[in-house]
């Protein structure tokens, strides 16, 4: 396995926000992606059904999730967009399809294919600039004139970003004065060079949702369509170290403080005896923190160098509740588990090094029976991660 970070790969982010039209309770858009395993390709797809409300959102979530099944499988991109639209149908009345749609095929080498139907051109900012790729127009067979796709073949590097919306965000405060035919795509590149100039690093999700709080601005924040914005951003990852439990042997405990002190990112430590260990090696002190909010969790600790030390099986226990359950991760708990799931949404590399000594405490009978072993609350967090999230991920037992 290769050692903790000495990786220089160049990760891709994935973030998107959303708001649905005033007055509804679902989106219309529907925004999906996923890393194809067998090929550490990235797919992403944002699609807009046709209207607003359930009658919207049932549209665009059959059409994402057709295009996601036929990337799953490894169809060509081109041939997974015209099967789409060959499949939807189309409203008899404004002869318009019930869906559009944007495609993105990225793989590791940053090799990309993009493609479009009816929704607003997407942008690709380099270094500060938006670049305008050249789009082949392909027409449907046997259909009607209007019925083209766009097809963009491109060469993504680090720092690239890459901005997909639907047109409640290029036609947001259309009929006012400020932007009589909308806020448009020239608007919208606008405001993002002004965001990256300010914050050159602004991250995927927060881009994302910079773009869609002034969308609901220039609406006068009554939204007259749904709002939906990705943001795909290839960058250096950022690192977080996990660690929880002690070494099976003794003599691991030196490599295990030593992994801690030297690693190239964040750190958190899940458990008394681990914290122990880290700080008897590394010659620290640890210091309770019994200020923060705690609810029902142990309070968490600290040991200079370390970013967060915590208790071990009840707050892992959380953090796997909390990945299961809150998909955005916006609003996490203040506890400590709140806090381990702030750190992971903030990095792009999870390593998680486990130890694999049985703790007695664990073995014994009268404990509720949630309690469970370390290593399967550990693969549970390591699963939701990566299947999710789309955060890489290693997993080293010591």
């Amino acid at each position: 396995m290769e050692p903790f970070g000495t990786t220089d790969t160049v990760f891709i982010e994935i973030g998107c926000s959303q708001e649905n039209k005033a007055g509804n309770f679902v989106c219309g858009d529907t925004f999906l992606s996923h890393k194809n395993k067998n090929n550490s390709a990235y797919l992403s797809v944002l699609s807009d059904g046709l209207g607003s409300g359930i009658k919207a959102n049932v549209l665009s979530t059959m059409t994402a999730s057709m295009a996601m099944n036929f990337l799953q499988q490894n169809e060509p991109i081109v041939r997974s967009a015209i099967s789409i639209l060959n499949t939807l149908p189309m409203d008899s009345v404004r002869n318009v399809s019930y869906a559009t749609f944007s495609l993105a095929n990225i793989d590791n080498d940053g090799e990309t294919t993009i493609v479009e139907f009816d929704n607003p051109s997407f942008l690709l900012f380099r270094e500060k600039i938006n670049i305008k790729p050249q789009k082949e127009k392909v027409l449907l067979p046997n259909s009607p004139e209007h019925r083209i796709i766009r097809i963009s073949k491109l060469k993504l590097f680090k720092g690239d970003r890459i901005i997909l919306f639907s047109d409640g965000v290029n036609q947001s405060g259309i009929g006012r004065n400020e932007y009589p035919f909308g806020w448009d795509n020239d608007g919208v590149e606008e405001f993002v060079q002004g965001q990256i100039d300010v914050q050159p690093d602004i991250s995927a999700h927060d881009l994302a949702k910079c773009i869609v709080r002034q969308a609901i601005k220039n609406d006068r924040f009554i939204p007259k369509d749904d709002i939906s914005c990705a943001v795909i951003y290839l960058r250096d990852p950022r690192r977080l170290l996990i660690c929880s439990g002690p070494p099976f042997n003794n003599e691991k405990d030196e490599f295990l403080a030593s992994t801690v002190d030297n690693y190239p990112g964040k750190t958190i430590i899940c458990g008394g005896t681990t914290s122990q260990i880290i700080a008897r090696e590394l010659h620290r002190q640890i210091q309770i923190d019994l200020d923060i909010p705690i609810g029902d969790l142990p309070p968490s600790a600290k040991i200079k160098g370390v970013n967060l030390v915590t208790e071990g099986i009840l707050t892992l226990g959380a953090v796997a509740e909390i990945l299961e359950n809150n998909p955005s991760l916006d609003s996490p708990p203040d506890n400590p588990a709140g806090n381990i799931v702030k750190r992971i949404r903030e990095s792009d590399m999870i390593d998680l090094m486990v130890g694999t000594r049985i703790n007695e405490a664990h073995q014994d009978p009268s404990l509720p029976v949630e309690l469970e072993i370390r290593r399967n609350v550990i693969k549970k967090i390591a699963f939701l991660l990566e299947d999710k999230y789309l955060k890489k991920v290693r997993l080293q037992f010591i």
